[in-house]
């Protein structure tokens, strides 16, 4: 083995190194000082790019949320400046995120948005303690069909709710509320011409977002979000519409720092269960992002304790500020990668931009209509929903569908942290009954009923273990043999229930042959006078005598069915 090392350090070294580059660009990670080289103009650009995808989704995110427009631009800039600043992953972009703005809503529905911050620098400061004790990866343990039932469930509930903005309306409420009122949304669009001004703003939003890649020429650069915005001002500062617009205020006093009072509601169960859930939520979809993200560039690769640490910083801050949840978000890291961004000079100065606009126009933000910003969203919450992932899992795997639809139908019924939970658990029952693959053939030969086993016996067997054992003292025959020697894991469940069995059988006068997995042991000859000893056969656990079987099974053994499968 040292050889090899050594042979391969020279083959590197009269190469001029060429070796450890190419292997540094494949793997996607940086070994000495090679790295990717930045254009500070396109870096600029990029910034630019995610900037313009960036701010509509900042606020679009604030009004869903049930906040101030400013605290979505204050998540913003701090996604910018101090998660993009760290050196966790290069090109993911941080910001306020749809997914989390139904929670929000609801967090804020319940507890104020006062109380906001302190459970968002909770949340902040767990994920710095979970970054730090090297639980990132943890994250990455979870079944993509929960992780996709969870962002279906995050998608559709935010499509409903931001259908009654894009009308001028308020959302009813919760989800199953929000779905029960679309019929009567429908009938108050058609008889309010200024509510069908909006909506149709929101549908050409929504067309937009769907359709603005397929734009020929470089047009199709500019982000549809943005060309949304535009035509929504446009339309808006016509004679004889009266469309709901944005209400911004100064970004300065938007800031809330937690005070004594909100730090007191910690002894509050509620707000307790709130940190977790935002700390859980919130690290799984920037983690998740990441490695979506690693997968559209073949740059350096996502440090995950890193990236929470730097997603714990974001939030710390926003929580002191009293803004809005910070998270990775796809849209933006995408838009980011695209404009052909290298280094985390694109995501950090994306923030510096947010801020400028905010504090230099924010005239120009009073212009923008509601339903434009709730048509950007209804569009995330499709991406999020991604309706082709339920097919798309029915035919590569049924029982995880099974997961990813309960999952999402238990997230609309009640809330994400539920939903999330029912679908870890759901995952966990589907692994260990796929762990747990027990076969069981019986058959009958002269005088003796056996029974033969192998795989896993677990207790999520045992159903399947004492039909086998009942058919075979069904059977009649003086003689019972089974044979346990195939089993891999034999758990105390079924390993009670086969040595109950035996000493029952045994105590009614069958002659149960009891083979158990384990190294054999020799045993004397005289335990069974009429049976020759072998020399591999021994006692198992439990056992009044053990022997080997040695003659051949019937031709036709392996064609058989399993009787109990």
């Amino acid at each position: 083995m040292s050889g090899a090392h050594a042979r391969s350090r020279g083959a590197v070294s009269r190469s001029g190194g060429a070796s450890a580059v190419k292997v540094g660009s494949s793997g996607g990670a940086t070994t000495g000082k090679a790295g990717p080289k930045a254009d500070l103009g396109t870096e600029i650009t990029a910034s630019l790019v995610v900037f313009l995808v960036a701010l509509p989704l900042c606020i679009g995110v604030a009004v869903a949320s049930g906040v101030p427009a400013e605290l979505g631009i204050i998540s913003g800039v701090i996604g910018g400046l101090v998660v993009g600043a760290v050196r966790g992953s290069t090109l993911q972009v941080s910001g306020p995120a749809a997914g989390l703005a139904a929670l929000v809503a609801e967090t804020v529905a319940e507890v104020g948005v006062a109380m906001l911050g302190v459970i968002v620098l909770g949340s902040g400061i767990l994920q710095i303690v979970l970054g730090v004790v090297r639980l990132g990866r943890m994250f990455q343990a979870i079944s993509l069909a929960v992780v996709q039932g969870m962002l279906a469930g995050i998608g559709l509930p935010l499509m409903f709710s931001q259908a009654y903005p894009m009308a001028d309306s308020k959302a009813p409420g919760t989800p199953i509320e929000n779905m029960a009122g679309i019929p009567g949304l429908f009938a108050g669009i058609l008889t309010d011409r200024q509510a069908m001004i909006a909506t149709l703003l929101g549908v050409v939003t929504v067309v937009l977002s769907f359709l603005w890649k397929k734009v020929p020429g470089p047009v199709k650069k500019i982000p549809a979000a943005l060309v949304a915005v535009g035509i929504g001002i446009a339309v808006a500062a016509l004679p004889g519409v009266d469309v709901k617009t944005l209400q911004v205020g100064n970004l300065l006093a938007a800031v809330s720092v937690p005070g004594g009072e909100q730090f007191a509601g910690l002894t509050d169960t509620a707000i307790i269960t709130a940190i977790l859930t935002f700390t859980v939520i919130a690290s799984a979809e920037s983690l998740f992002t990441a490695a979506a993200v690693d997968r559209m560039h073949s740059g350096p690769r996502t440090r995950y304790n890193t990236e929470l640490i730097a997603q714990g910083a974001g939030n710390t801050v926003a929580g002191v500020l009293g803004a809005l949840p910070i998270t990775a978000v796809v849209a933006r890291s995408s838009a980011n990668v695209q404009a052909g961004a290298k280094t985390r000079l694109s995501r950090t100065l994306h923030g510096l931009w947010l801020l400028a606009f905010a504090l230099l126009l924010p005239q120009v933000l009073a212009l923008i209509p509601i339903s434009v910003l709730a048509g950007v969203l209804v569009h995330s919450g499709w991406k999020l929903f991604a309706p082709e992932e339920f097919p798309k899992m029915w035919r590569q795997d049924r029982g995880e569908f099974a997961v990813m639809t309960l999952t999402t139908l238990v997230i609309v019924a009640t809330a994400l942290l539920e939903g999330v939970l029912v679908g870890l658990a759901a995952g966990i029952v589907l692994a260990a009954l796929r762990m747990s693959q027990t076969v069981i053939r019986q058959h009958v030969e002269d005088d003796t009923a056996k029974v033969v086993m192998a795989g896993n016996a677990t207790f999520l067997r045992l159903p399947k273990v004492i039909e086998a054992l009942e058919a075979a003292a069904a059977s009649g025959r003086p003689r019972i043999r089974l044979d346990l020697t195939g089993v891999t894991h034999l758990d105390h469940a079924c390993r009670n229930q086969v040595e109950e069995f035996t000493a029952q059988q045994r105590g009614n006068g069958v002659r149960v042959e009891l083979l158990m997995p384990g190294p054999a042991k020799p045993v004397p000859a005289e335990v069974e006078p009429d049976m020759p000893a072998t020399p591999d056969a021994g006692p198992g656990p439990g056992a009044e005598w053990f022997y080997l079987d040695t003659r051949p099974l019937p031709d036709d053994y392996l064609e058989r069915p399993p009787l109990v499968g």
